[in-house]
């Protein structure tokens, strides 16, 4: 106020066009404060690389360790469900059949990141650690090939919308924040489709890396 000669009420506007726009945060008791989360880089034509499973890392953890930050994955849900349209149509099954369903939340340094659900064909999960909280070191792409399916390669479809409440609130997301989403799905060397991952992403907090050979 002193230093535009501005009214309070054109402030606290600013302020709240600032805070809808991404820019800062506000909190109760101690005032408003630019955000400062530097964006991990999603590294895509890495992240899912063998040498990070046989080190037993998964493609979060791995991504994490090269930012130096601290990682943590809730599991929200692990167990049989229906095959949701998409998911049934890219992994080859009819609508509604059984797959295993993983849901989870990723955080680091315990902000929330994204939110991933994974369907996996019951006749490739049932009876193996992939039914567990915790699959194992590597992953469930490590249980995967343990399973006999060799990985061979990924494909993603990245949109961009606005979040839903339940999105909003469950990745602690400031209004007008944009979410991504990105749709992958894992073929082994047959190029059998053997899981897809529905993913949401924090726009704000995601730099995605793409390396494209120019063949």
């Amino acid at each position: 106020m002193d230093a535009y000669g501005a009214a309070r009420g054109t402030i606290r506007h600013a302020v709240e066009q600032l805070r809808n726009d991404g820019l800062i945060e506000v909190e109760h008791g101690r005032g408003a404060f630019v955000r400062r989360r530097p964006p991990v880089r999603r590294l895509a034509s890495d992240r899912f690389a063998r040498r990070h499973r046989q080190r037993g890392k998964a493609a979060y953890l791995a991504e994490l360790e090269a930012e130096d930050r601290r990682p943590e994955v809730e599991v929200f849900e692990v167990g049989p469900g229906p095959a949701p349209v998409l998911a049934a149509r890219l992994l080859r099954l009819g609508e509604g059949e059984t797959v295993l369903v993983r849901r989870r939340r990723y955080l680091a340094d315990g902000d929330p990141m994204e939110l991933a659900t994974s369907y996996i064909p019951w006749q490739i999960a049932e009876g193996t650690p992939m039914m567990e909280t915790n699959p194992g070191p590597g992953g469930i792409y490590a249980r995967i090939e343990d399973a006999g399916h060799t990985l061979d390669h990924f494909t993603e479809e990245v949109t961009a919308r606005m979040p839903v409440d339940e999105e909003r609130r469950t990745l602690r997301l400031v209004p007008g924040t944009p979410v991504l989403t990105v749709v992958r799905t894992a073929y082994d060397c047959d190029g059998v489709p053997v899981e897809v991952c529905d993913t949401v992403l924090a726009a704000d907090r995601y730099l995605l890396n793409y390396e494209l050979p120019a063949r």
